[in-house]
């Protein structure tokens, strides 16, 4: 069973991918990008502009909501869902405009971007939050601000002021995963954001399990927010999936561990299960074996199965 047959069924709550993409409608999809090398995206404010303008008539053209974004000077974050299954060619086109823009303005040849843009499908509520956060502080990790607000290319402002501009970004929908009226819902994510600084996570573009990791420290934090988050499955309700959480998963792990001994085909389809499921998030092979209490090898071999 592959991973794309998991996502259909609603039993893979995220997945990380740089090469072979889910486009499926309404799948919420955390999409990064970076610069090839040491060299910069944006080299002046008309570049930032240009970049948004694009993103805009991409998301028209192509039928994306776009919940939120931001531009560094070296990298892109982008939260979106696709209500077509369009996104390999929206994103196509965004970043093929604007590397040829890019190339022909700065008399530049080569390519400007990294390799393909990863992708992050999204099916929960909570690592919808997570990732939304962890966007928005990048500026603080990266330390161009000192607060998310003060950064001018990201759409925090849509996310932190009652009365912001009518913008092509919607952040009402992942405002509203959090209780109250807007005002209050902006409360909580302006809270939430200033203590996501003070947390250590890792890097998205190096580690596949960074929002993760980030999103079961602030659930530790605020249990009672997050707690509401995993029973209301606002996602899933868009996606059309009922799906594990985190916690199953970890049921799951110990019940593989007490398993390890039998050669059922029912307990080694299981277990193929679970590894996939596992790889889905991020894990390596050498990471999963030691969850699981065996061999790499043998983690090679349950998927050759």
């Amino acid at each position: 069973m592959d991973l794309d047959e998991l996502v259909r069924q609603g039993k893979i709550k995220r997945i990380f991918r740089s090469k072979r993409k889910i486009t499926s409608p309404n799948l919420i999809s955390h999409i990064t990008q970076r610069a090839a090398g040491e060299s910069p995206l944006f080299l002046e404010q008309g570049d930032y502009l240009f970049m948004l303008s694009t993103l805009k008539e991409v998301a028209l053209k192509r039928s994306l909501d776009i919940y939120a974004f931001c531009l560094m000077p070296n990298h892109i974050h982008i939260l979106l869902r696709p209500r077509g299954a369009e996104l390999q060619e929206a994103m196509r086109d965004l970043f093929a405009r604007y590397a040829m823009m890019f190339n022909r303005k700065y008399e530049r040849k080569g390519h400007l971007f990294g390799g393909p843009y990863r992708q992050a499908v999204c099916l929960d509520d909570s690592y919808l939050l997570a990732a939304s956060l962890y966007i928005h502080m990048n500026p603080v990790r990266a330390g161009i601000v000192k607060r998310p607000r003060d950064y001018q290319w990201s759409s925090i402002k849509l996310y932190s002021d009652l009365y912001a501009t009518p913008s092509f970004v919607k952040p009402s929908f992942v405002l509203g995963l959090l209780a109250g009226e807007q005002q209050k819902q902006i409360e909580i994510y302006s809270k939430l954001l200033n203590h996501s600084v003070e947390v250590e996570s890792g890097d998205v573009l190096e580690q596949a399990d960074a929002v993760s990791f980030f999103r079961k420290v602030l659930a530790k934090k605020y249990p009672a927010v997050f707690s509401r988050l995993r029973q209301q499955k606002q996602v899933a309700a868009i996606t059309g999936l009922e799906l594990l959480d985190d916690e199953e998963i970890e049921e799951e792990i110990q019940r593989m561990k007490s398993l390890k001994t039998k050669v059922s085909p029912e307990a080694k389809k299981a277990r193929k299960f679970l590894i996939e499921q596992l790889i889905s998030r991020g894990y390596k092979r050498k990471e999963i074996a030691e969850k699981l209490g065996i061999s790499v090898k043998t983690v090679y071999n349950i998927l050759r199965a």
